[in-house]
């Protein structure tokens, strides 16, 4: 929940934000992701294949979508990351996402 959170108060605040504010938010982000498609599609990982699948699909977009932003896309852009990052954080608390 704190990557959504950060990610809605950089795409509140873009233009008032530098460029260095905005990659470290950005690279918050996608260190969470990396940390979690690592975990979830390592060997040892008991999750389904078709899961370890689209967690990796996500990650990916999630990983693309960072470098658009870090190349100057419009603040609306990180509306799809912080959905997922949203459903994702209560899917592991096992709740509805609030979104």
């Amino acid at each position: 929940m704190k990557a959504a959170a950060r990610l809605s108060v950089l795409q509140r605040e873009w233009d008032t934000v530098s460029r260095e504010e905005r990659n470290e938010t950005l690279i918050f982000n996608r260190t969470l992701w990396t940390i979690f498609v690592t975990e979830a599609t390592a060997h040892h990982s008991e999750l389904p294949l078709e899961l370890q699948n689209n967690i990796a699909n996500l990650a990916l977009f999630m990983f693309n979508r960072t470098i658009e932003m870090m190349g100057g896309a419009e603040p609306e852009a990180l509306e799809t990351m912080i959905s997922i990052n949203k459903s994702l954080a209560a899917g592991l608390r096992g709740q509805k996402a609030n979104i």
